[in-house]
């Protein structure tokens, strides 16, 4: 759900309590508005001249239109006029588009951006400083670059966009309308058509030097939001950090872990300045909007003897103090237009100019702002209001005539309609879907009200009498800790979100789901009975018992000893020690993968959690590990880089009441069946000065498996290991270094021979895993699994029975066994064949010659030249001459539309293969779904 102007009552009532008759909605200004909203989000990405001759063309149309419509009959006058509408709104949104980015893009600051130049640059802040939750500790502000210093020391002046990126605490306690001036990098932005043109870093140690000081109003918003912080100082730590989120949306306190609950749950709209603040704050004044038009309605406007227009009045006073105090940058902007709808109704005492309001709002909004035609959240506003406007009174109607109580089917309707219309938008931009948001926005609005009226009362109060804020606000701490309460739960039942497919097809086709049901809910003579079948189908699918979940997906199977868990980018390991027990290495950047898998490991205590180094993306996620968790102590390498890293760590680490060490090469240890020994590092610096070379290396021996986890360890550290360790051996399970970069040192990758490479990673920029590696890790004689194709990776089984099992992608479809090669010194060896979901069957072959698979991941070479099916995504064969005497196994390629054969390629033979060998040949593969 997103943030919207709440109307909870379905219909406008007459004073017997009759719904009033009213025809239908008015929806002339809903073309145009959809008009001018498309037009400016298309122009503002592309070139000038196309966005000119789009405008032209419009004009045109919508000129002609209007003329021959004036000739014809009635209904074509209308079709006539309404298309011509559209077409002349639509080049209204794209002209003033096409001109605001023109303008934008216009100076010497876009060229700069291009050259990563070093400027000296004054800046004009325009929004609140904000911490980044993921990466290295930054602080985000937008600003406008009003002037430029190049590195010819040619000054310039501009008026560009900019987004800037800081490290110095002195940024963020800078104000709206603040002038400074700093040294920054300027770089490209990462996509057209954003408002910020370029992103401006300024370095670590770079304070802004304020040149001017922030305007009257903005330093009086600015000490009501600090009274507020103050005030809520001495609140539960979850209070004190979601108030202030609640009734000005300010979130700088608000911690990861928390807000990566909120997203799971769909809360988030409730961390942001929306229409239902707004619309609880307009309660006070005009009570329940479905009694605003009656003799007996509620509020403090009868009681003061306020005519309805009056009222109307007030409430534009209110909604000017509001935006004033949250800021009257864009996003508060959309949250008082779609306000003053409900004002409008008001004011007019007619329910139907609710809908051409809105529309009216969009079309003023997207003209004076047209980057709001490409913000999500934009959108997201809209259609939560226009669902509760348009659909929330029909459901709620249905409910009633079914039996169920008025105000219930009210709230049911109204949390319903706005999840049904903007859930598609979430799947299009987050490939999820959330199971837990109509019962957590529920429950949660039953407290969001009270808190933002006392924390509302709290605000206003700080500047007069600090212990009467401080009291109100301990009253408003009591429903935001319920809140967040509910935030933590839903988010913690492990079907709390379901993947979904991203893009716009997965919205698209969310969207269509989402309408067959509600045609099908709608139209079927339901009876009480008839829905327990849904509702148990819908617990057991959010709270997922791991014996129904094993049955239905194959996941977690039984017996696991080690799993490597999807976290994006990032690295996350878990061992397992005993039942619901395990060691966690690394974590992961965001808490809330590494949350998730354990959950669906069904672990619940963790003895140890190892950080190999103090890269975000291995320490990011540290606080899901330790969210509802008995954790013993978390170790850590000694070499503390980036230091801001390993504060947070200790800071989280602290807040859970754990303890931090460090831990030393030579250290052995175990837990259960399971034993370890660090190999790395020794102390002092490492060799190349970097983090990655400092971290932590763990031998590992559970039940007859032996894993190597060496961190993201480099070349120059990976030879020194070597070195020290020259008794170093084969293993069965190596996780591969830095997510599988291209800088790997070949000598040990031949020494340890790993019979399966497990390769944490994500989508990334840096081509990780290399084509290199992946050949590397393949001529070594391993099976390679990656955990963003092939989802989590569980290691099971000992000796010749060593198997994987994949959880698979986002679909959610099951995944069998990967059986790895002996490792014994035999005379054939097992290697698996393709089946249809990956399901590994052993053969033996000759040990004359082997074929590797090669991977056309990240190449960029053209396919043909390489021997690879175009139309595969998976892995194909070259071929070598094997220099160990056994075929090694093959990761079973993922066919495609063409059917490839497996056997040994043309151009092989008992001796040796050609350079390039066709695979076209033998026995057909399987069908297998595709990522």
């Amino acid at each position: 759900m997103s943030g919207a102007v709440v109307l909870p009552d379905a219909e406008l009532r007459g004073g017997a309590g009759e719904p009033e008759r009213e025809g239908p909605s008015d929806l002339r200004l809903v073309g145009p508005a959809l008009g001018a909203w498309g037009a400016a989000a298309l122009a503002l990405g592309m070139p000038g001249g196309w966005t000119a001759v789009g405008v032209a063309a419009a004009l045109v149309l919508g000129g002609v239109l209007l003329a021959r419509g004036a000739g014809g009959g009635a209904v074509w006058r209308l079709g006539a006029t309404a298309v011509a509408g559209v077409l002349l709104c639509g080049a209204a949104g794209g002209a003033v588009a096409g001109l605001r980015a023109a303008e934008a893009r216009a100076g010497p600051v876009p060229e700069l951006a291009r050259g990563h130049v070093r400027v000296v640059a004054e800046l004009t802040v325009t929004s609140d400083p904000r911490r980044t939750r993921t990466g290295p500790p930054s602080v985000l502000l937008d600003a406008e670059l009003t002037r430029v210093t190049g590195p010819d020391g040619k000054v310039t002046r501009a008026g560009t966009p900019v987004l800037v990126v800081a490290r110095h605490e002195g940024w963020t306690r800078l104000l709206p309308s603040t002038r400074v001036r700093a040294v920054v990098r300027l770089a490209p932005a990462r996509e057209a058509g954003e408002r910020a043109v370029a992103v401006a870093r300024a370095g670590r140690g770079a304070a802004p030097e304020v040149t001017g000081g922030p305007s009257r109003l903005q330093r009086a918003a600015g000490a009501l939001r600090a009274g507020l912080r103050e005030a809520t100082d001495g609140l539960a730590p979850d209070a004190r950090a979601l108030l202030p989120g609640l009734v000005v949306g300010d979130t700088s306190r608000v911690p990861p872990d928390l807000h990566e609950a909120f997203r799971a749950t769909d809360l988030v709209h409730l961390l942001a300045v929306s229409g239902s603040n707004l619309t609880v704050v307009l309660f006070l004044l005009i009570g329940p909007p479905g009694r605003a038009l009656r003799a007996e309605r509620g509020g403090l406007a009868p009681r003061l003897g306020l005519s309805l227009r009056g009222t109307a009045l007030c409430g534009a006073g209110l909604t000017l103090a509001f935006v004033v105090v949250c800021r009257p940058d864009p996003s508060v902007l959309r949250a008082a237009a779609c306000g003053a709808v409900t004002l409008l109704a008001i004011g007019t005492g007619r329910r139907r100019s609710l809908v051409p309001a809105l529309a009216a709002a969009v079309l003023l909004l997207v003209l004076w702002d047209p980057w709001l035609a490409r913000s999500p959240g934009f959108l997201l506003s809209v259609l939560a209001t226009g669902a509760l406007l348009v659909l929330a009174p029909r459901w709620s109607a249905a409910l009633r005539r079914r039996g169920v109580p008025g105000r219930l089917a009210e709230v049911l309707a109204a949390a319903a309609a706005a999840q049904a219309v903007c859930a598609p938008v979430v799947a299009m931009l987050a490939a999820r879907v959330s199971l837990v948001a109509v019962p957590c926005n529920l429950l949660a609005e039953l407290a969001a009200g009270p808190a933002t009226v006392l924390g509302f009362a709290a605000l206003a109060a700080a500047p007069v009498a600090m212990p009467v804020a401080e009291a109100l606000a301990w009253c408003a701490g009591v429903p935001a800790g319920w809140i967040a309460g509910v935030a933590r739960t839903g988010a913690a039942l492990p079907g709390a979100e379901a993947g979904w497919p991203g893009g716009v097809g997965g919205g698209l086709l969310l969207a269509l789901v989402t309408s067959a049901a509600v045609l099908v809910a709608g139209r079927a003579r339901w009876r009480w009975w008839a829905g327990v079948p849904v509702a148990l189908v819908l617990v057991l699918a959010v709270l997922r018992p791991v014996p129904v979940t094993r049955v239905l997906t194959g996941w977690p199977p039984p017996d696991w000893r080690y799993v490597q868990c999807p976290v994006g980018q990032g690295d996350a390991g878990v061992l397992a020690v005993g039942p619901g027990t395990a060691v966690v290495v690394d974590a992961g950047p965001e808490p809330g993968p590494v949350d998730r898998c354990l959950r669906e490991l069904s672990v619940t205590r963790v003895p140890l959690v190892l950080l190999t180094h103090f890269h975000a993306d291995h320490v990011g996620g540290l606080a899901g590990v330790l969210r509802g968790r008995a954790v013993g102590v978390v170790r850590t390498t000694a070499y503390e880089e980036p230091r801001e890293q390993a504060a947070f760590v200790r800071r989280t680490a602290a807040a859970a009441g754990v303890p931090v060490a460090r831990v030393w090469a030579g250290e052995r240890a175990g837990v259960g069946a399971v034993r370890w020994e660090v190999l790395w590092p020794p102390e002092g610096e490492p060799p190349s000065g970097s983090p990655n070379d400092a971290s932590v290396v763990l031998l590992v021996r559970a039940g007859g498996v032996s894993l190597l986890l060496p961190g993201d360890l480099e070349p120059a550290a990976q030879s020194a290991l070597l070195t020290a360790r020259p008794e170093l051996g084969p293993v069965d399970v190596l996780k591969v270094a830095h997510h599988g970069s291209a800088h790997q040192d070949p000598a040990l990758l031949e020494r340890l021979r790993p019979r399966l490479a497990l390769v944490p990673v994500g989508e990334n920029r840096y081509g990780h895993p290399a084509p290199g590696t992946m050949a590397a890790l393949r001529r070594s004689g391993a099976a390679v699994l990656r955990t963003d194709e092939d989802g989590a990776v569980a290691v099971l089984g000992t000796g010749p029975r060593l198997r994987a099992v994949v959880s698979g992608n986002r679909w959610g479809v099951r995944r069998r066994p990967l059986r790895m090669r002996d490792s014994g010194s035999g005379n054939s060896s097992r290697s698996p064949r393709p089946y249809k979901g990956r399901r590994v069957r052993a053969r033996p072959y000759r040990a004359a010659s082997f074929c590797l698979p090669h991977t056309r991941q990240h190449d960029r070479m053209p396919l043909r030249q390489k021997g690879v099916n175009p139309y595969s995504t998976g892995v194909l064969h070259t071929c070598s001459v094997a220099d160990g005497g056994l075929r090694r196994p093959e990761v079973p390629v993922r066919p495609s539309s063409r059917r490839w054969r497996s056997r040994r390629p043309r151009g092989c033979s008992a001796s040796g293969c050609s350079t390039r060998a066709n695979s076209r040949s033998g026995r057909p593969y399987s069908r297998s779904p595709t990522r």
